[in-house]
């Protein structure tokens, strides 16, 4: 069984899975007016992507469209290839990778950017949606006082140069050039390259994983139901959309009961992407201690606090597959 991507031409318009503020940056890379490292190689479109299923792991497949309710969903291969196109041609020619990093604002609060609101958690955020807590001061390349905007933690860019403490970068999913204090920065290895990507579609309550073969091909590797973030002040928040590099791995990441101190169980097989936001196993609260494989309320609705809820043994095989620091999380929608 196979799923060959052969679209005519880029997406056209703004694709309705952009974040708001985020440039849309499955169709940034067709503009003609975009500034970019320089590149030899010709760019690839969605229709030299080829996408075959080769399954590594088949427990709760879906297929390509289901019923729910009285819906039908689908994963979305063409928006997928698009992505993919996108992932193959900023890796096309030699260039330096950093991944914005504040994660429980371990690298420093971030300072107050020019413009700011209190959003609906109570916590400042941009007047983009992107809240302080966790994120990266971005500043303008003529103001290195106040911070114009904030950057996603997780957020892959290109290093340009260096100015000061700054550092020049070009985020992969913004429009421009900023400045970014070095210390919220994490420089990647040179040998560093994107094979594997994992694809969580908000919409459709879906998860799919994907692996590079050679230029153009890529292998399906899973299609399975999940469960992300919801809109609940003041504890649960929207999976954010957007492409981030997995960061992190925690064969049970402890949470706390909302609103206290006390430990409110585990979420096991845990894979970070943005600030407190996992690919993981069903939770297991307290006082079980026992993992458990799969919940009727997986490809439902979002329910999670950020993070995206799988069976417990796909989690745990993103967990093996998708190497840190070398894989990416795109959310769709």
């Amino acid at each position: 069984m196979f799923t060959t991507c052969r679209v005519s031409a880029p997406a056209a318009a703004t694709p309705v899975y952009c974040p708001a503020g985020y440039t849309p940056f499955v169709c940034h890379l067709f503009r003609s007016d975009r500034t970019e490292p320089p590149f030899t190689e010709k760019s690839l479109t969605a229709a030299d992507i080829n996408l075959t299923k080769e399954l590594l792991y088949d427990q709760h497949t879906l297929e390509d469209t289901y019923p729910y309710k009285d819906t039908v969903r689908s994963f979305k291969w063409e928006v997928i290839c698009n992505c993919l196109a996108y992932i193959e041609n900023m890796q096309r020619d030699t260039v330096t990778w950093v991944v914005l990093q504040n994660y429980k604002n371990l690298n420093r609060e971030a300072p107050l950017v020019r413009k700011f609101v209190c959003d609906a958690y109570r916590r400042v955020a941009d007047t983009l949606g992107v809240e302080r807590y966790q994120s990266v001061p971005l500043y303008l390349p003529a103001d290195t006082l106040v911070p114009e905007r904030y950057g996603r933690d997780g957020t892959l860019a290109y290093l340009l140069g260096e100015e000061g403490s700054f550092d020049r970068i070009y985020p992969i999913t913004l429009e421009e050039e900023w400045l970014a204090p070095r210390r919220y920065l994490k420089q990647l290895s040179d040998s560093t390259v994107f094979n594997h990507v994992v694809f969580v579609d908000r919409m459709d309550q879906n998860i799919a994983t994907v692996e590079r073969t050679a230029r153009g091909e890529w292998k399906i590797r899973s299609m399975n139901p999940a469960t992300t973030g919801r809109h609940a002040p003041p504890y649960a928040q929207e999976t954010p959309l957007g492409m981030y590099l997995m960061q992190q791995k925690k064969t049970r990441m402890v949470f706390l009961k909302d609103g206290s101190e006390a430990t409110g169980g585990y979420a096991p097989y845990a894979s970070r992407f943005t600030n407190g936001a996992y690919i993981h196993g069903i939770p297991v609260n307290v006082p079980r201690t026992a993992m458990i494989e799969y919940s009727p309320s997986l490809g439902t609705t979002p329910r999670s606090h950020m993070c995206v809820r799988n069976a417990t043994s796909h989690s745990k095989f993103v967990f093996d597959w998708a190497p840190v620091e070398r894989s990416l999380v795109v959310v769709i929608e």
